[in-house]
Order: structure tokens, then sequence, then C-alpha cells
């Protein structure tokens, strides 16, 4: 107590006598490396999931509500898909601008400015005239732009803030926000509108939270140095172009082989997201004779289902992936795409089999949908995690930019559409029994999908521990690599 108090140089010991560097040196030992406190950090990353999981109720809400918007507006399947594939295009185009600056600049202030536009945008899109529905397409493309300014950056301050298991169970907590958001999406767009009557007030819940986020990110989140937590502080390793950073991501096949098994399932759960609740609609329409959509409001309980379903599943999926990964790698260092992988194979047969017994039991139905979509849901933090730790602290924006291009462009940037549109084209008449089939049919696809994104995943087993090595021996041209704890 005696030393601490006193002034930082010279430092004088008990006995009278100066030691110098004694005081600095006792609070760079007590100082966490990150240079954020251990208490600030469990703030920061609840201050980041609570951003996580707006952005997901956001994205979500419309799906909720998306019988309502196709009886105001008139429009068919197609253009319907279309309502996430304009959101999802312009988050996809604008991730790799923000991985650039996320790199480079202070995170927290482009989060916070993007966190502002995005609830601005929101809040306006549900002002949107009956005539003007090319105006709601061009809204949610630009709420893309808020999102893309977060979901590349708030992931690296959570690897910059712990390390090895802590950090998994940070990015599981992360991850939560998700399957959580989602299924929150789908419950407050039916009850909002529900209670009001009116489907445009389901879109101005999230911005009123959206401003208080921002508040959050400003007062409580804290930058913390890039690299520091790993020993790997960033003005010991070089920057390299972004040019340079894309070369060495594209030689590191386990980064490369899990993006492709990532943009799997994000084909699968952008199709289940946007047209589960409109399936299972329709179904209910053709097989219990509810009555059809004709005009506003229409029956939302299908949505209301559909969120709790995702809710739960996608807790038990995230938490039961991150502890069969741990116990796991205590027998294998290839653990998180083996697991990654038997999430995505076990969920294309119960998906397959919730689409073909939509027409003889809902309630089977449901069953296998909290099934497929449990096991799905596996993968969100593990996938996180091998990024983190197969790239260098330097580039992990760069990263996450590229893989949320790449595995929207291929995923859930056009699933919505391309179900939309096969739909509409199967459909022979415009009977509510082909309204039905036709969606069935084209849902099918999904499983497909998801055995495919399972063989990637396999695929980057056989790397992992390569491809993690050498991040954790990195070095600059010049230097020596060094191996780290």
């Amino acid at each position: 107590d005696y030393i601490a108090i006193l002034p930082p140089s010279p430092t004088l010991s008990l006995t009278g006598s100066e030691e110098p560097g004694a005081g600095p040196s006792q609070r760079r030992e007590e100082e966490p490396a990150s240079g954020v406190s251990s208490l600030r950090a469990v703030f920061t990353v609840i201050v980041l999931c609570f951003i996580n999981l707006l952005n997901y109720m956001d994205r979500f809400t419309v799906a909720g509500v998306l019988p309502d918007i196709e009886q105001y507006f008139g429009i068919n399947d197609g253009k319907s898909g279309l309502l996430q594939t304009v959101f999802i295009c312009s988050y996809m185009f604008l991730a790799p601008v923000f991985g650039y600056l996320g790199d480079r600049y202070n995170r927290k202030m482009i989060m916070s400015v993007g966190i502002g536009f995005w609830s601005i945008v929101t809040l306006a899109s549900s002002y949107t005239p009956k005539e003007y529905f090319w105006l709601l397409l061009l809204t949610r493309g630009l709420v893309g732009v808020g999102e893309a300014s977060y979901s590349t950056i708030a992931p690296t301050i959570i690897a910059d803030l712990y390390i090895k298991e802590r950090r998994t169970q940070m990015l599981s907590v992360f991850y939560f926000a998700i399957p959580v958001g989602s299924g929150l999406g789908y419950i407050v767009g039916s009850k909002v509108d529900d209670l009001a009557g009116d489907w445009h007030w389901a879109l101005r819940v999230t911005p009123a939270l959206g401003l208080v986020a921002v508040v959050l990110l400003l007062f409580v989140v804290k930058e913390p140095k890039r690299g520091a937590i790993e020993a790997r502080p960033e003005h010991t390793l070089q920057r390299t172009s972004w040019l340079g950073d894309m070369k060495a991501l594209c030689r590191n096949p386990s980064f490369v082989l899990s993006t492709f098994g990532f943009t799997a399932v994000a084909f699968v759960t952008g199709s289940l997201a946007l047209w589960a609740p409109a399936f299972l609609f329709r179904a209910a329409v053709f097989t219990e004779g509810r009555p059809p959509c004709v005009k506003g409001p229409c029956d939302t309980s299908d949505s209301l289902y559909f969120g709790i379903i995702t809710v739960v599943s996608g807790i038990l999926g995230v938490a039961s992936g991150a502890e069969v990964s741990r116990r796991l790698r205590l027998r294998t260092p290839r653990a998180d795409p083996l697991v990654c992988a038997l999430g995505l194979l076990l969920s294309a047969p119960f998906l397959y089999l919730a689409i073909v017994f939509a027409q003889a039991s809902p309630i089977a139905t449901y069953v296998f949908i909290f099934l497929g979509e449990t096991f799905l849901s596996m993968n969100w933090a593990i996938v996180a995690d091998i990024l983190l730790y197969v790239v260098v602290p330097t580039r992990r924006s760069t990263a996450e930019a590229f893989q949320i291009v790449l595995s929207h462009l291929l995923g859930d940037a056009g699933s919505p559409y391309l179900i939309g549109v096969v739909s509409d084209s199967l459909k022979q008449t415009d009977s509510y029994l082909w309204q039905f089939r036709s969606l069935q049919l084209s849902l099918l696809t999904c499983s497909f999908v998801a055995v495919g994104g399972g063989a990637f995943f396999l695929a980057t087993a056989l790397f992992i521990e390569k491809d993690r090595q050498r991040a954790t021996n990195y070095a600059p041209s010049g230097q020596c690599p060094q191996s780290l704890p």
C-alpha cells in the first residue's frame, strides 16, 4: 500500500532507498494486457451481446409479419424474398469496408455510428406508403450498413479481451444472441402486430432500443489493445496491405473451408428464417382449414410458435456445441470442425422430415424443426472461434468481413429469393394446395445444402492443426517465429 501511493518515479523502498522502476512495474503487472479490467470486460461482452440480439431481432421481425406485408403490398413469393436479399446484399458488400476500418481505426466509434444510422433507417422503413414497395426494399438495404459495421468488429473485440477456453465461453454467450434475437424477432413482430392491428408498429420496437445501445457503447465499452492478451501486441505485428491480407487468408485452408461450411449454414438459416412461418401458415390453411390471409391483420400464431422454438433450440444448440467441443478437445485438436460437421449432418434429416410431415402432422413438424434447428445452432460460436485462432490479430476484422461476404453471397443473400422464385415456378395454379406444395418442394433444397456444408467442415479437420500452429507462431518477414505458450 505504501508503494502504491508514491509518485511513479523514482520509487522508494520501505527502507527509504530508491528502487527505480518498481512502481511502474508493479502497475504493469496489475494492469491486464488488454488494457481493460476484468469487470469492464464482462460489461463489454454484455453490451455487445445486447446489440447482437437487437440486430437479429430487427432482421427477423419482417419475417414474423410477412403474410401481412404480402397482403399489404400485394406481392408474390419472389418479391417477398427480395426483402431479405437486398438487406443481406448491402450488409455483405459493406462488410469488407468495415473490416478494413476495424483493423485500423477505433472500433467502438465505428460501431456507434453504424448502429445509430441503422436505428434511424429502421424507423423510417416503418412509414413506407402502400404504393412504394421499392422504398421498403431501399430502406431494408440501408439497414445493412449498420449491421455490417457491427458484425465484422464485435467478435474481434471479444478476441482481444479473452483467450483459449474463456474466449470460447464468451463467444458462446455472444452467439446466443443470434437464435434468441431471431426468435424474439418473430415473437415481438407477431405480438406487436396483434396488439396494434398494424404490422408497421412491429418495425418501431428495435430502433428505440438501438439508440440505448449506442449510449451503452459510448459509455460502457472500452477499446482493448489488439492482440495484447495473446502476448502479441499490435505494435509487434507488422501490418500488411489489404491485398496482402487477402492473399494470406486465401492460402489458409482451414479458414477457406470453414467459410464454405458456414456458407451452407447461412443458406439454410436464411431460407428457414424468412419462409418457415409462411410455410407453416400455408400448411395450416391447406390441412386444417384455417382462413387464408385476405385482409390484414393476418394470423401470426405460426410466427409466435416458430419464434419460441428458435429461441429454445438456439440456446440448447449453441450451449451443447460449445460443451461438446470443449470435451472433445481433450481427445483431439480437430474437435471444432468435427462438431460443426456433426451438427450440419444431423440437422439435414430432421429438416427434411419437418418439411415432409407438414401436411400430415403439425406437431411432428414442430418437433422436427426443433431438432433440426438445435443441431444447426451448434455451429455459431465454434465457427467464430476457428476463425480467431487460425488468423493473426491484425487480420481478424478483414477475415470476419471476408467470411461475411462469401457466406452471404453464396448463402442467405440469395437463398430467400431463390426459394421464392422456385416456389413461383413450381406453382401450377394459384390454389391454396399449390401455394403450399410449391413452397414445400422448394424448401427441401435446404437439407441437401446442409449435407454439403458438413462435408466442408470434415475437410477443415484435415488442416486445422497445421493452420492453428502457423497462426500461433506467425512472425513478419525478417523476424524469427516465436513459440508462444
